[in-house]
């Protein structure tokens, strides 16, 4: 069985050998993708350095700065067609996201389809933010839950692990949000469209070591406006496909 751990960056040189190296101290040998949105900082070089040191370090880069939601969606389709992989992890690079819950979330990945960090379940937590940051993170989700008739606590987390077959099942072209709202729309896809189980683990999410911090009014608005399009939206796709295995686990 192998695992690949993929991490979106833009302006992330201060921070990408540390989150690298720390992984390293939990798993020595699982796969890592970074995905480069075209940081100026010089991000891809500091990466490109760095594998030469790790050959398991793969750098995907984009020609522009074109959002999360798109760097993650071409990533994932080019690990769709990587052999050998089973199993996706999604983290920050910023020191947000501790490496020392992967090996819980790997075996968790057992028995749900989709694994979610979540801040927002008994021994989650989140720490050094701002009160407005965490009531916008709290409201935010709220918010979604209620729009989307939807369990999951945290449907902004963005430290998540899920099984490769899920991609299967899942037509990125129906995307709409090229920004952080993607997060939203990644989990509602998996367990609304695709019928995939789903469990939340606590995490302590902590405030970016490096850096600042990418939250703007646009990801807020977008935030808002993904759950009534995702909701209110007919998809062509069929729910609960047997592909998948729709556990009475699931969310």
């Amino acid at each position: 069985m192998s695992n690949i751990i993929l991490i979106p960056t833009y302006n992330e040189c201060d921070n990408i050998i540390d989150i690298i190296s720390r992984i390293r101290e939990y798993e020595k040998d699982i796969l890592i993708m970074i995905i480069d949105d075209n940081s100026p900082d010089g991000t891809a070089k500091v990466v490109e350095e760095l594998m030469i040191r790790d050959s398991r370090v793969t750098l995907f880069e984009h020609g522009r700065k074109e959002g999360l939601g798109v760097a993650y969606v071409d990533a994932l389709n080019r690990v769709k067609t990587m052999k050998g992989i089973d199993n996706i992890i999604t983290m920050d690079a910023d020191g947000s996201h501790d490496p020392k819950y992967i090996h819980e979330m790997l075996k968790e990945v057992n028995n749900f389809d989709l694994i979610i960090g979540s801040r927002y379940v008994k021994g989650g937590g989140v720490e050094n933010w701002e009160w407005y940051r965490r009531m916008l993170s709290c409201l935010g989700n709220i918010y979604s839950q209620i729009i989307l008739g939807m369990k999951i606590k945290d449907l902004t987390a963005g430290y998540v692990c899920f099984r490769k077959s899920i991609l299967d099942n899942i037509n990125f072209k129906r995307f709409y949000n090229s920004g952080y709202a993607y997060q939203i729309e990644f989990k509602y896809y998996c367990v609304k469209i695709c019928g995939a189980s789903c469990v939340e683990v606590p995490i302590i999410f902590r405030e970016r070591r490096k850096g600042q911090s990418k939250i703007s009014l646009s990801i807020i608005i977008g935030g808002i406006i993904t759950p009534i399009r995702l909701r209110f939206t007919v998809f062509t796709q069929g729910r609960g496909s047997n592909i998948l295995r729709n556990e009475s686990k699931s969310m």
